[in-house]
């Protein structure tokens, strides 16, 4: 602890004595100052112990004595000693009483104690309990340093709410709860997320206090790695300001989740080599030496159902993406998700990258498997089928879905970067390639549609009709029809809506013929008229298939 003005009176070689303010004796001492200016206010920064003789002063006089005491207690002087026996042989009543009204500590320093003994005994606690500040620092250092050796992360926030007397949380790079410690300290964490995403857009390293409710702890957030964007972020929360020795802790522990997330990323480059090796030889028809080659590193998602995953960057208008990072920041944090947190904020780097961090920390949080594979411009994953990495890459693109929303027509120029991914079926690692070639037409479908994710299976489960709504396909079906339609427009007929009921009927002629309300010999002839002008022949199946996707996809137009 600090020097007090109790362990100054309770000091035997100074031999001080409380004339006022004994109540107020337990505050602690920043530094003791002799001063005989009438007005020695300027001069302090509060928390000093002012040692007088009243040189300069008219201590007798009470409302003298009334301004200069009530000016020290406004500038935070904690205590006032006075000398006796140099200018007065007691101290002054008017001083005396406007102490006590003032309730600033007003102690009697006998004539053989000189004003030096009390700056040294001063100056020897403050060192004192710096020395121990530091000891302690050092050794909550060491203790932190072996909770992370041997109990990861984990360890390492149990060790450091022990030194601070409180709690701490670390969170992932979407602001999401990673760990805390004690347990009870997970829903204080958790009503955090919001303050620690906003902590993530500022430039790193970068810290804050969040103000909890009255009666609710101090909490401190700091970013967690070197980088422009921070990795994670340390929450720690104690009942007030944080000493000297607990700083050294908080220090200590940023320090040590830094190197440990900076050593997570060189070990996450060289997995991501071993998964590139992983996935050639999956898509090559080689899965026992994938799993020979992967070893433990991927669990069991190599033996279990997973979803192939290809994703790529598109670009897109600067301004229009200028106007979905402002959109985005005024979603509200208490609907986002983990995912949809980061999607919801102009991330400000290489979509890839958000894409691979959250799914990575969606598995790390369930204790599951990912195998992330960049490829230049593109991302490969693999992921258990059903998993918690999986849902969170659909959080996350739902979450850009919403906020493209009516801000795709902006202003053109210049380009930028925006994510489209394709998604396979679940497949097995004998069918690794075919889930490859699924997740790319499922891109393709993306890319044309404008969509961030197009699920294979949804592709085959619905309908080809959607596919049709391509400005080719369009292209193709108004230069086929073209000239029937400049046939009906000179009123010799309704060749396109006669086409249209024939082949929806399967070429039965009657029922065509009864929808249309015409006789099936002027059917009959409508339809040679058609095979006459289009210069095919209706009884090839492939020309009538032709026909028929024509007249659909002009009708989605």
């Amino acid at each position: 602890m600090p020097p007090t003005l109790a362990s100054l009176v309770h000091h035997s070689a100074l031999k001080l004595t409380v004339r006022a303010g004994e109540d107020r004796l337990d505050v602690p001492v920043r530094w003791a100052h002799v001063s005989e200016l009438a007005d020695p206010v300027p001069y302090m920064e509060g928390g000093e112990l002012l040692l007088i003789t009243a040189l300069k002063l008219d201590a007798e006089d009470p409302e003298a004595m009334r301004r200069y005491v009530h000016r020290l207690a406004e500038a935070g002087v904690v205590g006032l000693g006075f000398a006796v026996g140099v200018n007065y042989e007691e101290i002054p009543k008017a001083l005396v009483d406007a102490a006590g009204k003032e309730g600033l500590p007003l102690l009697e320093v006998p004539r053989r104690t000189p004003f030096l003994a009390i700056s040294k005994a001063v100056s020897a606690a403050i060192a004192a309990d710096q020395y121990r500040a530091v000891t302690a620092g050092f050794a909550a250092q060491r203790e932190l340093t072996r909770q992370a050796q041997t109990g990861g992360p984990e360890g390492l926030l149990a060790a450091l709410a022990a030194q601070v007397d409180g709690w701490a949380a670390l969170y992932d790079a979407s602001g999401a709860v990673v760990a805390t410690a004690p347990e009870w300290a997970g829903r204080r964490a958790a009503r955090l997320t919001g303050d620690v995403q906003k902590l993530r857009d500022r430039p790193a390293p970068a810290s804050s206090v969040a103000g909890g409710p009255e009666n609710e702890d101090r909490v401190e957030l700091h970013t967690i790695g070197i980088g422009r964007r921070p990795r994670a972020a340390l929450a720690v929360g104690t009942a007030g300001a944080p000493g000297t020795a607990e700083r050294y802790a908080v220090h200590s522990a940023i320090a040590l989740l830094t190197l440990t997330t900076e050593r997570s990323r060189s070990l996450q480059a060289a997995e991501q080599r071993v998964g590139a090796a992983v996935l050639r030889m999956l898509l090559a028809g080689e899965p026992d030496h994938a799993r020979a080659v992967a070893g433990d590193l991927y669990g069991e998602l190599l033996d279990a159902p997973f979803r192939m995953l290809v994703a790529e960057r598109v670009p897109v208008s600067a301004s229009a993406a200028l106007a979905r990072a402002e959109a985005r920041k005024g979603a509200p944090p208490a609907e986002r998700s983990s995912a949809a947190a980061l999607a919801a904020a102009d991330t400000g780097g290489d979509p890839l990258a958000v894409l691979a961090d959250v799914m990575e920390s969606a598995a790390a949080r369930a204790g599951e498997a990912v195998l992330v594979v960049p490829e230049g411009e593109r991302l490969v994953v693999l992921a258990a089928d059903g998993g918690a990495a999986a849902a969170a890459c659909g959080e996350y693109a739902a979450a850009l879905e919403t906020a493209r929303a009516g801000i795709r027509e902006k202003v053109p120029g210049g380009e930028d970067d925006e994510l489209v991914v394709g998604l396979s079926a679940p497949a097995g690692p004998i069918a690794a390639s075919a889930a490859y070639k699924q997740a790319e037409q499922a891109l393709s479908v993306a890319r044309r549609r404008g969509r961030v994710l197009v699920e294979h299976e949804r592709m085959a489960a619905g309908s080809v009709l959607p596919l049709l709504a391509d400005d080719a396909v369009r292209a193709f079906a108004d230069g086929m029809l073209r000239p029937l339609y400049e046939h009906d427009a000179t009123g010799r007929g309704d060749l396109v809506a006669s086409l249209r009921a024939w082949l929806s009927k399967h070429g039965q002629w009657d029922a065509a013929a009864a929808e249309l309300g015409v006789h099936r010999h002027t059917l009959r002839y409508r339809m040679r008229r058609v095979e006459e002008i289009l210069g095919r022949s209706l009884d090839d199946p492939d020309v009538r298939m032709e026909l028929w996707l024509a007249l659909k996809a002009a009708s989605t137009e």
